[in-house]
């Protein structure tokens, strides 16, 4: 037993007396076993041709995944893009139905509001459109029977009159006078 005592203390004083120090390492079962610091100081360092050759290799398999990121990337953005055409296309197609709703029930509107200065008197409609918006009073005079019309601008004021017959007589104009 002295004899072995003797071995293993001659042996941790041959091996730990190279290098000046005592270094005990623990090992844990199923753990990678440390690796010296003279082991890693020996490995040769690469040369830049070796780095060169490398990079060389690799350089088209990164070029096709980087491709192939795009590629995917541009799927999704026109999944999206695709997407949002249909929501507007739907939003227009529906726009389009309540605007022809709209235009058909204008025309109801203005077809009753020429009926109704149709049936009034010429003083009291001639009253009426001198205040209504300039435009509107030219397009319900436009659509009033010729001769009415005239009895109803012969009752208005000189000034209001002249207005809506200059008025008239430019939406009456093939070509726009603007």
């Amino acid at each position: 037993m002295l004899f072995a005592a003797a071995t293993l203390a001659a042996m941790a004083v041959a091996s730990g007396g190279a290098h000046g120090e005592d270094v005990v390492r623990q090992v844990l079962p199923g753990a990678q076993p440390a690796v010296a610091p003279q082991q890693l100081a020996r490995e040769k360092a690469p040369d830049q041709s070796e780095i060169e050759r490398f990079c060389s290799n690799i350089a088209d398999a990164a070029r096709d995944r980087r491709y192939a990121l795009q590629a995917e990337e541009l799927k999704q953005l026109q999944a999206g893009i695709d997407e949002r055409m249909k929501a507007l296309d739907a939003k227009k197609a529906e726009y389009e139905t309540w605007l022809k709703r709209r235009e058909v029930f204008l025309a109801r509107a203005e077809d009753g509001v020429v009926k109704i200065y149709a049936g009034m008197k010429p003083d009291a409609a001639a009253e009426r459109l001198a205040i209504v918006n300039a435009d509107l009073a030219a397009a319900i005079l436009m659509k009033l029977d010729s001769r009415k019309a005239g009895v109803i601008l012969n009752e208005m004021d000189q000034k209001a009159a002249a207005t809506l017959t200059g008025i008239m007589a430019s939406a009456a104009r093939r070509v726009d006078p603007s």
